[in-house]
């Protein structure tokens, strides 16, 4: 039970699950506001309107099922406004995190940029061409070109050591062993 705990208080105390806590209270408040706007603000304009497009007195904010608009406390009825304002309430708040999500994919998308212009500054060839005088661009494409020079030398002598690997497989010398004492025959 005391090692269920400890690894509880772990869980509780990892960075990403407070992050995760502070972000589920700033989006319930974030929701509460966004729902008052259009509770208070957005549906009784959606209700008038839907009374002046229906001509004041053909169509009214809400279909009653029983009852009547004179006594609204026992009355089962539609309330139109509240639906139309329910999904204002989705889209105002899926629009928000979506701007949210974006900005916070490019501020990534940055701060990867920096990290590698970071790297890249700390390699001392770098920095020998840039007292050469050399532009960032050129430092950048030379760091490039070096990369896939790497890349292709690391490929290559794997591609040779698979080579090697394949050569002297148990199947290859049992071959050999035996064409060669088909030779002494």
């Amino acid at each position: 039970m005391k090692k269920f705990f400890s690894e509880f208080k772990k869980f509780v105390t990892r960075g990403n699950v407070i992050d995760l806590a502070v972000g589920v209270i700033i989006g319930g408040a974030f929701t509460a506001i966004v729902t008052a706007l259009t509770n208070n603000v957005l549906r009784p304009l959606i209700n008038a309107l839907i009374h002046v497009c229906g001509g004041g007195e053909g169509i009214s904010a809400y279909t009653f099922l029983v009852g009547s608009a004179e006594d609204m406390d026992s009355a089962i009825y539609i309330d139109w406004g509240a639906f139309l304002s329910a999904i204002i309430n989705f889209l105002l708040i899926a629009l928000v995190l979506f701007l949210i999500l974006k900005a916070i994919n490019k501020a990534q998308a940055g701060l990867g940029k920096v990290k590698r212009g970071f790297l890249i500054l700390l390699k001392p060839e770098v920095r020998a061409l840039r007292k050469e005088g050399k532009t960032w661009q050129e430092i950048y494409e030379i760091d490039r070109k070096l990369a896939e020079e790497k890349k292709a030398a690391e490929d290559k002598a794997a591609a040779e050591a698979a080579a090697e690997a394949q050569a002297n497989a148990p199947e290859t010398i049992l071959k050999e062993i035996r064409d060669i004492l088909k030779e002494k025959k």
